[in-house]
């Protein structure tokens, strides 16, 4: 297999570039200057996602974008054209924050882990995908705000993302005030994990994929999946739940061949069983 590989029925020209190289799938937002979601790039991007699951050479995922905006959120000129609808553009709008709901929660269940790599603006929705991923290493370059409120149009869906991210404070700072900030107080809120110089941002967000990608799948995918389901749990009811998740985790044969490996002092070999 060569190196360095598109997934079909992915296109170069198309809205989302896909490609894949050493268990790495790297999505990229091809449709700068603003990278905004329209109903076709958020379709685009959930089936790229939908085809991953059932890939079992992809191990990681990488989501970046072309040009000097990450994401600008919703496409509100695709949106506005629709007020001249018969019903003011109300079946649009619905099908348009379903679409959106459905591709972050598509994120976050998602069997392999999600890494936003973020060199440029996050705007509204934009930094509601980025919420969604499960890291997100932005470039110093990178800004994130949720500026609906400044347009009139509270960004409420992309609040269900932020304030899982940061606390309610911050999050509701980004919310009323709609006003920027920059990565590195992105970091401090808990919006990003690590804030590096622009030029070596592929290189990091690579080294963290491929860390990551030398795991058992089997036992990322158990913890991504336990990590958010005990999160919305009563203290109680997550450890009975982790607990169980552990028993079942021990008698996966990776858990058996990693922990015999450790003992041994070997590299393990893992069959994602």
């Amino acid at each position: 297999m060569a190196e360095i590989v598109a997934i079909k029925p992915a296109v170069a020209e198309g809205p989302v570039v896909a490609r894949l190289d050493k268990g790495v799938l790297r999505l990229t937002l091809a449709n700068p200057p603003a990278n905004a979601l329209s109903l076709a790039v958020m379709a685009a991007l959930t089936a790229e996602l939908d085809r991953a699951k059932s890939d079992r050479s992809v191990r990681v995922i990488i989501l970046a974008a072309a040009g000097k905006v990450f994401c600008a959120g919703h496409d509100l000129k695709e949106m506005t054209a629709h007020r001249g609808d018969p019903d003011r553009g109300k079946a649009f709008f619905e099908e348009t924050f379903t679409a959106c709901a459905a591709l972050m929660q598509a994120i976050v269940r998602h069997p392999r882990p999600v890494i936003a790599e973020v060199d440029g603006l996050a705007t509204a929705a934009g930094a509601q995908l980025v919420a969604s991923c499960d890291l997100a290493i932005a470039s110093h370059e990178a800004t994130f705000c949720t500026p609906g409120v400044n347009i009139g149009l509270f960004c409420s869906t992309p609040m269900v993302a932020l304030s899982r991210n940061v606390s309610r404070k911050h999050a509701m700072e980004m919310l009323l005030t709609g006003e920027t900030i920059d990565a590195a107080t992105a970091k401090e809120f808990g919006l990003v994990n690590r804030v590096v110089p622009r030029e070596y941002l592929n290189q990091i967000v690579t080294k963290y994929a491929q860390t990551i990608a030398a795991k058992s799948s089997l036992v990322v995918k158990t913890g991504k999946e336990a990590f958010y389901a005990q999160a919305e749990m009563g203290l109680a009811e997550a450890y009975a739940y982790t607990g169980r998740v552990m028993v079942d985790n021990m008698l996966a044969r990776d858990a058996e061949e990693g922990i015999g490996a450790f003992i041994g002092k070997r590299k393990p070999e893992w069959t994602e069983e």
